[in-house]
């Protein structure tokens, strides 16, 4: 089947990142302490990115004053109405076409399947937006579907959860070949690899249900990195088991297991928290860090994967206490 568009693999060269400046509801916080929490975690992810590649920060009109006190003056900050601040999954996924120009996929996004908090009435014209600004064509897909649930190693393989693609609000209606179908024609990959759930946390109340980006990803064509909860009192570590499981059968791929940080609770329940949510920018991998004793431990592995690139931790709690990570609240432009 011929392919009208590819999706670049991340360590390809950026012209830039996308993010969106937090300013209301959950992901913002309710106290003052909250909120500032909110806004000190994804300005520290902008300005480590800045250092490597531009990055762009939508913001909602009535916050531009606040969030230039927290980002690096190099940031360009660009007004738009937002819901939220989950880039990832708001935003496009940028794809070349067959001549080589830039195209943005334009998923239809409902707020993670439709969930009950969630709106999304600005949210869902963000793609558009971006690319409007782009100066990018758009190519608008049947799919209801976020970019923290693919993830590929552009030699025509993708990452995909079945609690997303195939999961509750999504795509009912919608047989998995049909949905498969429809993310090949746009991110130009001919097999999928599906793993049957994601990690435990991220089925609460402001989870995504199984974002693949928290549980596995390619380090590069042949290469496969994945969470791996070493602990039997922490839920994950049956999903740990049947991901390595799922993966084993495809032995082209070199599969990279990535400890979990040992620590397994927070006040709510088992933490979600993993380095598999890390983001590649020009020349550096932004790694997600727990103040945890295994934060060396991902560092290691990761310089071990991503030769030649800097890696840079990021404090990255504030974020999954919010339901995401470094990788779900940034966006990637391929040059």
């Amino acid at each position: 089947m011929s392919q009208h568009f590819a999706m670049p693999a991340e360590w390809q060269p950026h012209e830039r990142t996308w993010m969106a400046w937090p300013s209301s509801g959950y992901t913002l916080g309710d106290t003052e302490d909250e909120r500032l929490e909110a806004r000190q975690t994804w300005a520290a992810v902008a300005n480590a990115i800045v250092d490597f590649e531009p990055v762009t920060m939508l913001c909602e009109p009535t916050d531009l004053t606040i969030a230039s006190q927290f980002l690096d003056a190099r940031i360009q900050l660009i007004e738009c109405e937002l819901n939220d601040a989950w880039m990832r999954d708001i935003g496009p996924t940028f794809v070349r076409s067959a001549d080589g120009s830039l195209a943005a996929v334009n998923w239809i996004f409902n707020g993670w399947g439709a969930q009950p908090w969630a709106r999304w009435d600005k949210d869902s014209l963000v793609a558009t937006k971006i690319a409007d600004l782009t100066d990018t064509a758009i190519e608008s897909s049947w799919l209801v579907n976020e970019g923290g649930g693919i993830h590929v190693n552009g030699a025509g393989t993708v990452l995909l959860t079945e609690t997303v693609q195939l999961g509750e609000g999504r795509n009912q209606g919608h047989t998995k070949t049909e949905v498969e179908a429809e993310i090949h024609r746009l991110l130009g990959t001919n097999r999928a690899i599906w793993l049957k759930r994601g990690l435990t946390r991220d089925y609460d109340e402001f989870g995504t249900r199984g974002h693949i980006d928290i549980v596995a990803c390619f380090a590069d064509e042949n290469t496969i990195l994945y969470h791996d909860q070493q602990n039997p009192e922490h839920p994950d570590f049956a999903v740990s088991q049947e991901v390595r499981d799922a993966l084993s059968a495809y032995p082209e791929f070199r599969l990279v297991p990535l400890a979990a940080p040992k620590t397994l609770f927070d006040a709510d329940g088992p933490v979600d928290y993993s380095y598999i949510n890390h983001y590649i920018v020009n020349g550096a991998v932004i790694l997600c860090a727990f103040d945890d004793e295994n934060d060396a431990n991902a560092k290691r592995v990761l310089e071990g994967v991503y030769p030649g690139r800097e890696i840079v931790l990021v404090d990255a709690r504030a974020l999954f206490a919010r339901g995401g990570g470094i990788h779900c609240i940034t966006q990637q432009q391929p040059a």
